[in-house]
């Protein structure tokens, strides 16, 4: 469960390999090529994350037919949207005067100068940031329910969830007792150091999901709800925000390209990859709204009953989140640190970052509602806008009309999608805190 996107260094690194960071896979290394295999695995990894807890909930909002609509959708123009990053990156390297170009960043640098790279940076750190603080929200809520008794009436339950610990609510008292662990995590200066953790948290994720799959399928038995396909237009925009959220890993489409062997079958394995992902992706969502229906909750473990089962998943879930939060603000701080401390190690900067990170999650009461606005604002714009703007930039003289329609399209789609979500997804945050 890994999102390490972007950012080389400055423009320099464009001459020279740059040591491993944010954007080296977590499996495979400079040496020694990628198999098919291995890509496969490590786009799963950058692209598998938290995302997939609020799917149900997507489903019982966007109507379960219109929900596996997007889904494919999506995961069809994340491909090709990947692609086109991929080919504008072959187009530029053919040209004399490009070395290697790494990065999401670099490519934004040479297509569109410093004004391109500083886009790139700034929408990569809020992407990372905003998946920190889904996580945050998350362990904080979990933890908060498992407070509770599952066969309390709804009134108790509100009131446990709103009784203090150290004059707490207890969703912030656990957002803030994770606050000194994660500076000590996130003091760790290399990436290297911490890719084993997210390796593991991906596996238990895995793990955990098959668990709830299996939970979702013995309540469907003895419980029927009912379901509806279709939503109206304002809740399409809301399950697009999180299932473009769910997607996001296109920071990580350059490095993996470059780390594979056979690169002229990058495409198809990408594609397989992404077709394997919504299945599951598909497949989780819909049990989970079948079993359950509108009683469904934003994030799925709240629907789990009791027993210890269904309590070690969430604490796992719990574990593995806090330890995957250093890798995810790992590009942040190499964007910071490169911009306003000269590309050193800052322990200062780290450390304002992540308590700016657990303010943040403190004001945001729904996890669900806070990956529709990162999904729609951040994600759409880095998933869909930028890379048919770079390839439309590089490409523009050659281009027959087909291919200039569709990048058009896509941009213009992009900044549809991301303005009318955005706006959205706001409203519906406002809102839940009436």
């Amino acid at each position: 469960m890994v999102f390490d996107k972007e950012a080389g260094s400055s423009s320099q690194a464009l001459k020279a390999p740059p040591p491993p960071r944010e954007d080296t896979p977590l499996l495979g290394s400079q040496k020694s090529l990628s198999s098919q295999a291995k890509t496969f695995a490590n786009v799963f990894i950058a692209i598998v994350g938290a995302g997939v807890l609020g799917l149900p909930y997507t489903f019982m909002r966007t109507g379960w037919v219109l929900s596996l609509l997007t889904m494919f959708g999506v995961a069809a123009l994340t491909h090709r949207c990947m692609m086109l990053l991929v080919y504008t990156r072959r187009r530029l390297e053919s040209f004399d005067g490009f070395t290697k170009i790494s990065s999401f960043g670099d490519l934004g640098f040479i297509v569109c100068g410093s004004f391109g790279r500083i886009l790139v940076d700034v929408l990569i750190i809020l992407a990372q940031a905003g998946f920190c603080v889904g996580y945050l929200i998350f362990i904080g809520n979990t933890m908060a329910n498992l407070l509770t008794s599952p066969t309390a009436s709804l009134k108790t339950t509100m009131t446990l969830l709103s009784s203090k610990i150290l004059g707490l609510n207890p969703k912030s008292f656990y957002i803030w007792g994770c606050f000194p662990f994660q500076l000590g995590l996130n003091s760790i200066p290399t990436l290297t150091h911490l890719a084993p953790l997210s390796i593991l948290a991906d596996v238990v994720d895995l793990g955990a999901m098959g668990v709830v799959m299996i939970e979702e399928v013995i309540v469907l038995l003895s419980n029927r709800p009912v379901v509806k396909a279709f939503s109206g237009f304002s809740e399409f925009l809301y399950g697009l925000g999180v299932i473009v959220y769910s997607f996001e890993g296109i920071g990580m489409c350059l490095p993996l390209e470059s780390e594979m062997k056979e690169k002229n079958k990058y495409g198809k394995v990408l594609a397989f990859t992404m077709g394997f992902i919504s299945i599951m992706y598909g497949s989780f969502g819909a049990l989970g709204y079948f079993a359950y229906g509108d009683e469904t909750q934003d994030m799925i473990t709240a629907n789990l009953g009791a027993g210890l089962i269904s309590i070690l998943i969430k604490l796992g879930l719990c574990v593995n989140l806090f330890f995957t939060l250093p890798i995810m603000m790992n590009p942040v701080y190499e964007i910071i640190e490169r911009r306003f401390w000269g590309g050193r190690y800052c322990l200062w900067l780290r450390w304002l970052s992540v308590f700016v990170v657990t303010l943040v999650a403190l004001l945001v009461p729904n996890f669900a509602d806070f990956l529709s606005l990162v999904g729609s604002g951040i994600c759409c714009a880095l998933g869909f806008v930028l890379p048919s703007l770079f390839h439309f930039l590089v490409f523009k003289d050659d281009m027959n009309r087909t291919a200039w329609w569709s990048d058009v399209t896509i941009f213009v789609l992009g900044i549809g999608l991301g303005v009318s979500g955005t706006w959205y997804a706001l409203q519906e945050m406002f809102a839940a805190k009436v």
